[in-house]
């Protein structure tokens, strides 16, 4: 299955799986930051998201399909971006359209190659030996006909989803060096090197997380830091139009928002 064909479905709620909703059609913009809140409550995401969807003036927002440009004279070469967000705000469905929009052209088309893993399906062969030529071909059956040399010379994009659902113990202090994509080890080895950049070191990463499971990546190996805050008031107004078809009830449910929005401002 193509990246296209991947991406452009999403599904929400009690949705089955196939009978999901264009994605361009219901995205909206989602208010991203770059740095992260000094807070990580882990008993109580619910509320964290409530404090940080709050727009602070410090904060510097800063698009989705940006996170790997330079954005200032002081920064360097962004090559591993963390993205931090508690459960359901969003990371999953940023992921699915920076990898839409690069697939239908429109975004980072400097990018040869963008290739999403999800830690769910890397448990799966956590226990595996593989190469990372091989690890390709176990996830993106339509590459079976990339050569190793291809990888060294592209410009790819790695994607790690849901660092928080991870089984693997990830060691970046004492591991075996890998730096040749067809030599084998376990999975865990592969990532560790492909994320210190001693495995295709030219190769972006872009990894997603609850807040309380980023600790797992060392700072060092990271250059850039942003976190999915959720939907600012117009945001979530925006969603809700392009969601539901019926002009109606999306103005109730905006109606609704906006009454209980003022009375917890009175509480």
């Amino acid at each position: 299955m193509s990246l296209k064909r991947r991406c452009e479905h999403v599904t929400e709620g009690t949705n089955e799986a196939g009978s999901g909703t264009l994605l361009n059609k219901i995205y909206t913009e989602l208010y991203i930051t770059e740095g992260q809140s000094e807070e990580v409550d882990t008993q109580h995401e619910v509320r964290q998201l409530e404090r940080t969807s709050k727009k602070n003036i410090q904060d510097t927002p800063i698009k989705c399909q940006d996170i790997f440009k330079v954005l200032s004279e002081q920064q360097r070469h962004i090559r591993v971006v963390l993205t931090n967000g508690v459960a359901g705000v969003g990371k999953t469905f940023s992921v699915q359209k920076f990898s839409l929009d690069w697939a239908e052209g429109l975004e980072n088309q400097d990018i040869s190659l963008v290739l999403p893993l999800s830690w769910r399906e890397l448990n799966l062969i956590r226990d595996e030996l593989h190469s990372l030529l091989s690890l390709l071909h176990v996830f993106h059956p339509t590459l079976q006909k990339i050569r190793a040399e291809d990888l060294t010379v592209w410009k790819l994009l790695f994607i790690f989803d849901g660092l928080d659902e991870s089984r693997f113990s990830l060691d970046f202090k004492k591991h075996r060096v890998i730096s040749d994509v067809t030599q084998v080890s376990s999975v865990g080895v592969l990532l560790v090197n492909l994320i210190q950049g001693n495995l295709l070191p030219s190769a972006l990463i872009w990894i997603t997380s609850r807040p309380a499971a980023a600790y797992q990546i060392p700072p060092s190996c990271v250059d850039r830091i942003t976190e999915v805050r959720g939907f600012t008031d117009s945001q979530k107004e925006e969603y809700f139009r392009r969601r539901f078809s019926d002009e109606d009830l999306s103005k109730r449910i905006i109606s609704h928002i906006k009454a209980s929005r003022a009375s917890t401002s009175c509480v």
